[in-house]
């Protein structure tokens, strides 16, 4: 089981790689940067610093997108990375729910999505590619992993169709997490490929004290809501209702500058025993001897890696690095 770190690009690259450093010296076999242009440093320039100042830990994008980035850009940019990170590299795509809303566009759709992943998957091979009447490749090629985020039963697919890796972003709920691998177990046979690697990620606390912490998820919870998660969290006894629009919170629930602000909005949407049970079930928060026992589940189930991450956008993860230091992470890799 490889255990991850979700590092927002919320700081001073010198920062960033700082954070970095500690976090490899810490035991970490993975760091993930998420990629949106207004909200944080470009995820590209943070990962070739990163990789020029550490030297074992692995590194992913988690996640770019084919939308707001051409995908002849995304190609381009990931060749750049792994030079630098010689091997440790992963590039990880997904749809760009937070690139594309705060400049008015709209998700890449399952048919975008397909040809924007073969495109940048023949161009980092070193094949010609057609761009309307003109055909070209990229020069100087490197074969990059590619791995795909998903929620949704046909991007699901779609990973295990023509992804080297599934990042499952449903959480860690037993029954949701079994839909989710195999639909993406369904894609690769489909394409009469072996299975692929799964990520999941997960939303983690190490605490004493699940019903006074858990409020912090409840954006993500109603997030999750109104993405159509709904049900998921109805046959887990959730009771979640789907906010029509959100009012005074930017740039979304989930990537909220006010985090305080967030969660109250969100009071009359999901209560406090809803959202307690949801932490229980869908995040990694409890005490660290529980987390451990959901992680060996995860790790039972087919999991091949975990990525940990916590509900700021704007701070970087001390706090979860130091519970993961405090003896947590050699627990969770036996």
């Amino acid at each position: 089981m490889k255990v991850g770190l979700r590092i927002p690009p919320c700081a001073p690259v010198p920062d960033l790689v700082a954070f970095a450093r500690e976090a490899e010296a810490a035991g970490l076999d993975q760091l993930w940067f998420p990629d949106s242009q207004l909200l944080w440093r470009d995820v590209f320039t943070v990962c070739s610093a990163v990789a020029g100042a550490t030297e074992r830990v692995g590194l992913g994008t988690a996640v770019t997108n084919v939308a707001t980035r051409h995908p002849s850009i995304v190609a381009s940019a990931a060749r750049t990375v792994a030079e630098v990170a010689d091997g440790r590299f992963t590039l990880g795509v997904g749809v760009g729910n937070s690139s594309v809303g705060p400049v008015g566009m709209a998700p890449s759709t399952g048919r975008a999505l397909r040809e924007g992943l073969a495109t940048v998957r023949a161009l980092l091979s070193g094949d010609e590619v057609g761009f309307g009447p003109v055909t070209s490749r990229l020069r100087d090629p490197i074969d990059v992993p590619l791995h795909l985020a998903a929620s949704g039963p046909r991007n699901l697919r779609l990973a295990g169709e023509v992804a080297d890796g599934a990042i499952l972003l449903s959480g860690v709920a037993p029954g949701p997490l079994a839909f989710a691998t195999a639909r993406v177990a369904e894609g690769a046979e489909a394409a009469g490929r072996s299975p692929v690697p799964i990520t999941v990620s997960a939303f983690c606390r190490v605490t004493d004290d699940v019903e006074r912490d858990a409020r912090e998820l409840k954006p993500v919870c109603v997030e999750i809501a109104r993405n159509g998660g709904g049900a998921a969290l109805a046959a887990a006894g959730i009771e979640v209702t789907a906010p029509a629009t959100v009012e005074g919170v930017y740039p979304d629930l989930v990537h909220a500058e006010d985090w305080d602000a967030a969660v109250r909005f969100c009071d009359p949407y999901v209560d406090d025993a809803s959202v307690v049970r949801f932490a229980r079930e869908f995040c990694l928060v409890g005490s660290a001897k529980e987390i451990e026992v959901r992680v060996a589940e995860l790790a039972a189930a087919g999991v091949d890696g975990v990525f940990l991450q916590h509900v700021g956008s704007y701070d970087l993860p001390h706090r979860l690095l130091g519970d993961l230091s405090d003896d947590l992470l050699g627990r969770l890799r036996s």
